[in-house]
């Protein structure tokens, strides 16, 4: 319910929602807060190459960020954004509930209609620098609870569409998703120092310099 409730101010809320203060969180990083065009400044470019790439080489879902509750990744993702808290049965089965899909605009009502999208898809990553990274720091990313933007419960024909391109390809068909959207992929490619291709920092740009020009970005290193 939290993670939800600050994901619903949109991109803006990445720089005005204080952090927690549990000790877990008061132990994180420091989080750096700019504008969207500083921030995407501060993404490096270089070359994609997706030579080797297998969604395999990044082990999801695993036990999650609490081991003890019988969740996986998944089932925790789900239960954090629902704005209709699920009923948890054993297994950690969830029963009812409701989500809002963001990327749409769309409610869903049913845990099962909904895929768990990786804001810079796991392809993206590979492309991005996680070709380089040890099995153990790629599955870090691929179940990353760090961040509140890592991780989103999306519709499956929404995720299905934008599969495994980046914005300059792909952007939420929802008008008022899309500087939200933006300033979350240069919050993800920044946490994990990931680098994007000269397409993608154009598209970026356009969004940075036009629309999404007031879009504020908050990130902070993954460990």
């Amino acid at each position: 319910m939290i993670k939800n409730f600050v994901r619903g101010f949109g991109a803006l809320s990445l720089a005005l929602v204080p952090l927690l203060s549990s000790p877990a969180a008061q132990a994180a990083p420091a989080a750096e807060v700019t504008t969207l065009a500083d921030a995407v400044g501060l993404v490096k470019v270089t070359e994609e190459d997706r030579t080797g790439y297998t969604r395999t080489k990044f082990r999801h879902w695993n036990a999650g960020d609490d081991t003890g509750d019988g969740c996986n990744t998944r089932a925790e993702v789900l239960i954090a954004e629902a704005v209709v808290a699920p009923t948890v049965e054993a297994g950690c089965k969830l029963a009812g509930g409701t989500w809002v899909s963001y990327y749409d605009g769309q409610e869903v009502t049913s845990a099962g209609s909904l895929d768990i999208d990786h804001m810079v898809p796991l392809a993206e990553a590979w492309d991005s620098g996680a070709s380089t990274w040890t099995a153990q720091r790629r599955e870090a990313y691929a179940n990353d609870q760090g961040a509140e933007v890592s991780l989103v419960a999306v519709t499956a024909r929404s995720n299905r569409q934008k599969s495994d391109q980046d914005p300059a390809d792909w952007m939420p068909p929802s008008p008022a998703a899309q500087c939200r959207y933006v300033g979350e992929w240069v919050a993800t490619k920044l946490r994990w120092q990931l680098t994007a291709d000269d397409r993608e920092l154009e598209a970026l740009k356009v969004y940075a310099e036009g629309p999404c020009e007031d879009t504020i970005v908050r990130y902070a290193p993954a460990a």
